[in-house]
């Protein structure tokens, strides 16, 4: 029995063994080192290695620390986000699956963005924000193109949530016209037969079909946007004074501009509670509409 027993145990080493190995070294090993480091002063450079509990907890959550800030930053900006990146990937979604014509090149433009790095895109976007625009606006006196659109609060959020959009609304679009392609066309003609217009079928028919689809999407843009780091270092750097700094910008100015190694690792340990946290309640109530509809 013990031989029958390992044979059948050494494919599953084979096959599992490597996978097993390499998501320990990458994932668990990191995370012990994480939960380890979050308890010290350590600066990340010295040998030296000191104990000090819960003192960094302690700290993020005073009124010295720059965390908090940018979290209720991070929160708001994704939201924003999140609300208008699906909004528009739907109807460009629900426009492009409709009998127009030039569809399939309208859907390789919309999609074209995605395909450009965060940081390269943030570059391009920051020379249009701060060079572009100004000529525009000396050129044709358009004070909307006059703004110091990086210099002000304001407008350096309003940039970050526009180049954002503008980059990521093509990935959930395609994710969207998949969901509303695989409904099955039966369906549509009978609601059409019953007597339901365009909207009526797209709310009641349509939509409900294509949950799982949604759900990918809901949960893609609400995690990515909490994450943002690269756009948010190539374009604001976290400027000006600090106000557009993300939680993820936050952690890396700690860990390698300020060498707090220690903190930062408290810092990201908080901040991947808050993600699953949001995450989470988005998902139950994405899968509870799912279960609704099936």
């Amino acid at each position: 029995m013990n031989k029958i027993k390992l044979r059948k145990l050494i494919p599953h080493l084979v096959f599992l063994g490597p996978s097993v190995i390499i998501f320990t070294i990458i994932v668990v090993v990191p995370f012990i080192q994480t939960l380890y480091y979050s308890f010290t002063d350590w600066n990340g450079i010295s040998d030296e290695v000191h104990f000090i509990g819960l003192k960094n907890f302690i700290r993020i959550f005073s009124s010295k620390s720059t965390f908090l800030g940018s979290l209720w930053f991070t929160i708001g900006l994704a939201l924003v986000i999140f609300i208008l990146t699906n909004a528009l990937a739907l109807t460009l979604a629900v426009v492009l699956t409709s009998k127009l014509k030039g569809s399939n090149w309208f859907r390789a433009i919309f999609f074209l963005p995605n395909t450009i790095g965060g940081v390269v895109l943030g570059f391009i976007w920051r020379f249009i924000f701060v060079v572009g625009f100004a000529y525009i606006g000396k050129t044709f006196g358009l004070k909307l193109f006059q703004l110091q659109w990086l210099g002000t609060p304001l407008t350096a959020y309003t940039g970050l949530v526009i180049v954002s959009i503008w980059q990521n609304v093509g990935y959930v679009m395609v994710i969207m016209i998949a969901g509303l392609i695989s409904v099955p066309q039966d369906l549509i003609e009978a609601a059409i037969i019953d007597g339901a217009n365009a909207w009526r079928t797209l709310i009641n028919v349509r939509l409900p079909l294509c949950m799982p689809y949604i759900t990918i999407c809901l949960f893609w843009t609400i995690s990515s946007a909490l994450k943002m780091f690269d756009l948010n270092v190539a374009l604001t750097k976290g400027g000006p004074y600090g106000s557009t700094t993300s939680m993820a910008l936050n952690i890396y100015n700690d860990a390698f501009a300020n060498n707090k190694f220690g903190l930062a690792t408290a810092e990201a340990l908080i901040f991947a509670v808050i993600l699953l946290i949001i995450t989470g309640i988005q998902l139950f109530f994405s899968k509870k509409k799912e279960l609704e509809y099936t």
